[in-house]
């Protein structure tokens, strides 16, 4: 049984999924005018653990992330490049993609882009000022009514008159509300579409409504992003959804925290970015992963020197007995394909609830414990090792970890043959000798 922490509830319920043995996730993806930083790399990681949870418990999964290729800071880069808005995204969405490949995470099934919506966008926006939720102001501009909504606050879990304008809020003499948001901007700057309000582009808060209802349906599983996107992205988009569809557009509202740099919060005003491309090619995808997911979501994951170091060691750790069972098991003759359930089902049972990565953790090393008890005896229970080996590999692919089997050629059981004949013998130069011939190919 899957639980979930419900951002709208603010409890860990039990996921029932609406189609039975599918799970319908969208989360938000990145506005594509810069290269993405650690930061747009933890929902990347987090939702893509949280896809291959629930495909290691037998569901399939609809997993959509869109791009948001219009924006101003992508017509300005245009504008400042002197080329067109379709080029500065495909730049970055490209770059992004890379990103997600770096990370090993498993593709979204479908990646929709704002300009790809633009009919859809329209016609919803449409439906909202027909049916008196939105107003075109005196300047051409439309806004959605917060006030058409009485549930308005129910993600963010703020009372209308007590709510604090966000980042991405625009105080604006055309609105009735200063809460109210733009749906559509009219504009003759840049990329532009005509509507029935004149030419213009949509405001940042509807386009994953109408992709979300188009590419899954009016309601689904899961919706998912960076605690930042609970207000007000999250807020206005299950607000548009109650005042078209009445619905709240999703069961499960999950949202991850944010990734502090040296503990403190990454800021180009502090000049503390740190650029996802940069940080996997340093450290590798698998220790970044296993840093990424050494924190519960919910929390804040700080990156530094300690906890990058932190977690070389613990994946270390674990990785080397792994190698030493390929390698022993193979001088030994001995192989076996199963793996150890009961070790496998505990590290489930500790992401079940709630994505609970610290806890897995624990069953990792735990069951390497138990690996290298066993490589300690005389006489190893070959099958019993190996097939918590297996399970350990099992673990961490669902933790998007790659471990890739040592396989020994003739050449390399020679060698380790020498080298043990020449230890019995006492023959400790020619044993450096052997030793040092093993480490140069990275089997010792």
């Amino acid at each position: 049984m899957i639980k979930l922490y419900n951002s709208k509830t603010l409890n860990v319920e039990e996921f029932k999924p609406i189609k039975e043995g599918h799970v319908d996730m969208y989360v938000c993806g990145p506005t594509v005018y810069n290269y993405a930083h650690i930061g747009n790399a933890r929902p990347m990681v987090v939702f893509d653990v949280l896809k291959r949870l629930f495909e290691a418990e037998g569901y399939s999964v609809t997993y959509v992330s869109n791009f948001t290729d219009v924006d101003d800071k992508i017509i300005n880069k245009a504008i400042e490049e002197n080329t067109t808005e379709a080029v500065i995204a495909q730049r970055y969405i490209d770059a992004y993609q890379d990103v997600r490949k770096m990370l090993n995470t498993e593709v979204p099934d479908i990646t929709p882009r704002v300009t790809e919506t633009m009919d859809g966008i329209i016609s919803f926006i449409k439906e909202l000022v027909d049916n008196g939720s939105a107003y075109v102001s005196d300047n051409g501009d439309v806004y959605f009514s917060v006030e058409a909504d009485p549930e308005y606050g129910e993600i963010s879990h703020q009372r209308l008159d007590q709510l604090e304008a966000g980042a991405r809020i625009e105080v604006n003499d055309g609105k009735k509300n200063p809460y109210d948001f733009a749906l559509w901007k009219k504009t003759d700057k840049g990329i532009q579409w005509d509507s029935p309000w004149g030419k213009g582009r949509p405001g940042w808060h509807t386009e994953c409504v109408v992709m979300i209802n188009q590419n899954l349906g009016e309601y689904i599983d899961i919706h998912g992003g960076g605690m930042d996107l609970k207000f007000p992205h999250h807020e206005n988009e299950a607000a548009q959804q109650e005042c078209t569809h009445h619905n709240a557009l999703a069961n499960f509202w999950v949202h991850n925290a944010m990734i502090n740099i040296d503990g403190q919060k990454m800021s180009k005003s502090l000049g503390n970015t740190l650029w996802a491309k940069d940080i996997v090619e340093k450290l590798g995808t698998n220790l970044t992963r296993w840093l990424m997911s050494s924190v519960h979501y919910r929390k804040e994951l700080n990156f530094s020197e300690e906890t990058v170091e932190t977690a070389r060691k613990e994946l270390d750790k674990v990785l080397n007995p792994l190698r030493q069972v390929d390698i022993k098991s193979q001088l030994a003759s001995a192989s076996f394909d199963d793996y150890d359930e009961v070790s496998y089902r505990l590290f489930l049972d500790q992401l079940d609830d709630d994505l609970n990565t610290p806890n897995a953790y624990t069953v990792i090393f735990d069951t390497v414990k138990k690996i290298n008890q066993g490589l300690r005896t005389k006489e190893p229970d070959w099958n019993t090792v190996i097939g918590l080996r297996n399970s350990v590999v099992k673990m961490l692919s669902v933790l998007g970890i790659v471990v890739d089997r040592v396989v020994l050629d003739e050449e390399d059981k020679a060698l380790f043959t020498k080298w043990n004949e020449a230890k019995a013998n006492k023959d400790w130069d020619g044993a450096d000798q052997y030793r040092n011939a093993l480490i140069a190919k990275g089997l010792m």
